[in-house]
């Protein structure tokens, strides 16, 4: 499956807002507790997604016929979750798809790809974290080979911290 990234601009600022909540809707019918405060989030989290937008962290995600099934942010540090890091990593959050592309491989290969533009830039890892309420989630990530190396304590939720050593 090909599928591209394409740059958010701040115009789509309640697109990305919108993913979000629908993603926090089809957690909670899994009667999982992550994501919760994206159905009405809170100013920090509007700072959070508006200052990724303004630093062009975020991305589209389209397939061969350009429709938006999903989107990520991708850092290349990420100091709230990981603090000063000395090795070259590329740091993946907000990866979403949408519900109508679940179960196609499709969050699989976001990973690759990413993998594949941290390998093109000489980084050792590629980072991320998962929300330790969401099982589900972190045995998706330790599935595709991804690490837990840490824990982060964060007002809202503890998070696992997930590395993959870029071959």
């Amino acid at each position: 499956m090909t599928l591209t990234f394409h740059q958010i601009h701040r115009d789509e600022f309640n697109t990305v807002l919108n993913l979000f909540k629908e993603a926090a809707e089809k957690i909670a019918k899994m009667h999982i507790d992550h994501w919760q405060y994206w159905k009405n989030p809170p100013a920090e989290k509007i700072k959070w997604v508006q200052d990724g937008i303004k630093n062009n962290e975020y991305f589209f995600i389209k397939n061969t016929s350009n429709t938006t099934i999903g989107m990520v942010r991708i850092l290349n540090e990420d100091h709230l979750y990981w603090g000063d890091q000395k090795d070259a990593a590329l740091y993946v959050h907000s990866l979403m798809v949408k519900t109508e592309y679940n179960g196609q491989g499709i969050g699989k290969t976001i990973l690759k790809s990413i993998e594949e533009q941290a390998k093109a830039k000489s980084c050792n890892y590629l980072r991320l974290d998962a929300d330790s309420k969401n099982p589900k989630l972190c045995g998706y990530y330790e599935h595709l080979g991804f690490n837990k190396v840490g824990e982060k304590v964060l007002p809202i939720s503890t998070y696992n911290l997930y590395q993959k050593e870029i071959l």
